[in-house]
């Protein structure tokens, strides 16, 4: 069998910008939510998807804003997405999906455990995480077990395809970012640290600690090396935070059984009342599988 694992917070995120703002009866905003149960429908009816949960942000804020004061938060996005969180997880819920609403946790972290519990399952035959987050690249598997897919641009994600797009290993990738920084999640990385460079001394070393502090004992040719061992050594403690940061968390809670992600189908009477509660009728005709 094939696990699907969602990323819920991402597919909201792409409803919202991609389709009309509408609201329901109440005047409430609902566009990002319709739209995320469009986009799953689609998904559930594609062959071989089976197994399916859901991991979503429930709040914006984790424990990384507590380690790292610069780390991205709720400011600047849009209220009307925002609303919009509790909801999607609901009408998740009311389909028959797994959710995992994060707290403490990011939605990522959730993903990247259900990866590690579900890999080497004897009866799973491979772990698909739909997610074009680059922090979800360190979860794919040399065996091919573990790997992610892009659902807007059709993409796999396979251990191949994260060495063609930076330059290094999965197992590098929290290393990697902790080097060039993550706009996105709000850390800088270090001074004087880019792609190529990163990528090349990580191809070689692979992780920060294997790194030699001096450049004239590295093996290999990159340019400006003694500026980039300098500056490693001298914010060697921030790179780590940095790694830490980027790493997802495998003890995230997840207390569901491989059993409970078979997906059987989309309770009637809980789908319609939240149909009624959207004021997005049209949802009825699109159900893929009515559960028995």
């Amino acid at each position: 069998m094939l696990i699907h694992l969602l990323d819920a917070t991402y597919e909201l995120f792409r409803a919202h910008f991609g389709r009309p703002a509408t609201n329901d009866p109440q005047g409430r905003p609902v566009g990002a939510t319709v739209g995320l149960i469009e986009s799953t429908f689609r998904l559930l009816r594609e062959r071989g998807v089976t197994h399916v949960g859901c991991a979503s942000d429930h709040v914006i804020r984790s424990w990384r804003n507590e380690r790292w004061p610069g780390y991205k938060t709720e400011e600047g996005m849009p209220s009307e997405l925002l609303a919009q969180f509790e909801r999607a997880e609901e009408a998740l819920q009311s389909i028959g999906l797994v959710v995992w609403p994060m707290v403490e946790f990011e939605a990522d972290d959730a993903l990247g455990a259900a990866a590690a519990r579900w890999a080497d399952a004897p009866e799973v035959e491979r772990v698909v995480i739909l997610s074009p987050d680059k922090d979800m690249a360190q979860c794919v598997r040399e065996d091919g077990r573990v790997i992610t897919f892009d659902r807007r641009k059709r993409v796999v994600g396979d251990a191949q395809a994260v060495r063609s797009k930076f330059g290094v290993s999965p197992a590098s990738i929290p290393d990697y970012l902790a080097l060039v920084g993550d706009s996105a999640d709000g850390f800088p990385g270090l001074p004087g640290w880019g792609k190529t460079s990163a990528a090349t001394v990580l191809a070689r070393y692979e992780h920060l600690e294997a790194i030699p502090e001096r450049a004239h004992k590295w093996d290999l040719s990159v340019r400006n090396a003694p500026l980039l061992a300098t500056s490693l050594r001298e914010h060697r403690e921030e790179a780590h935070l940095f790694r830490e940061l980027a790493t997802l968390r495998t003890d995230a809670p997840i207390s569901e059984s491989l059993e409970d992600l078979r997906w059987g189908g989309v309770p009637r009477a809980s789908f319609e009342r939240v149909v009624e509660e959207l004021g997005a009728p049209h949802l009825v005709g699109l159900v893929p599988r009515w559960a028995s």
